[in-house]
């Protein structure tokens, strides 16, 4: 692949990774639709125990809703799948599947406890869980594809 067209898709991976950033601030800190309690109604919410959330939205579909169980569980994966991705291409340093599921991991640790201290949301180890596999499918996304040019292109990077 040529140098001009690395450094585009660079380009282009910087500007989404930016308007990413941006979606999931809005989504996760400021959107009144997921969640959000103005602010005398706002209290500490938590939860501690792995699964119990996932467990809840999945037996409690029919009374919750597929649009509740959606926006929570494939929400929450959904939401880091282009961490996962993009990441690697814009920065050859990120090109380690361990790397990137761990800092996605602490990503998600950063936001459910900013969610807590500010009480914009619940914190829940559940979502970390879900924000985890959306890192690491957004990161085997990524390995497939780079296989896949590899293999067309040949063995340069």
């Amino acid at each position: 692949m040529k140098n001009e067209t690395k450094r585009v898709i660079r380009r282009i991976g910087i500007f989404l990774f930016v308007v990413y950033v941006l979606l999931l601030l809005y989504f996760l800190f400021f959107s009144e639709a997921y969640g959000r309690v103005a602010e005398a109604e706002r209290e500490y919410r938590y939860n501690f125990i792995p699964f119990v959330e996932i467990r809840r939205f999945w037996v409690y579909r029919d009374q919750l809703g597929l649009f509740a169980l959606f926006t929570n569980i494939l929400g929450n994966v959904i939401g880091f799948i282009p961490y996962g991705f993009i990441l690697p291409v814009i920065c050859r340093r990120w090109r380690n599947g361990f790397l990137i599921v761990l800092s996605g991991f602490c990503l998600s640790l950063c936001v459910e406890t900013i969610q807590l201290i500010t009480k914009v949301g619940c914190f829940d180890v559940d979502d970390m869980i879900l924000n985890t596999l959306g890192a690491a499918a957004g990161y085997l996304a990524f390995a497939v594809c780079d296989y896949l040019r590899r293999r067309h292109y040949g063995k340069e990077i």
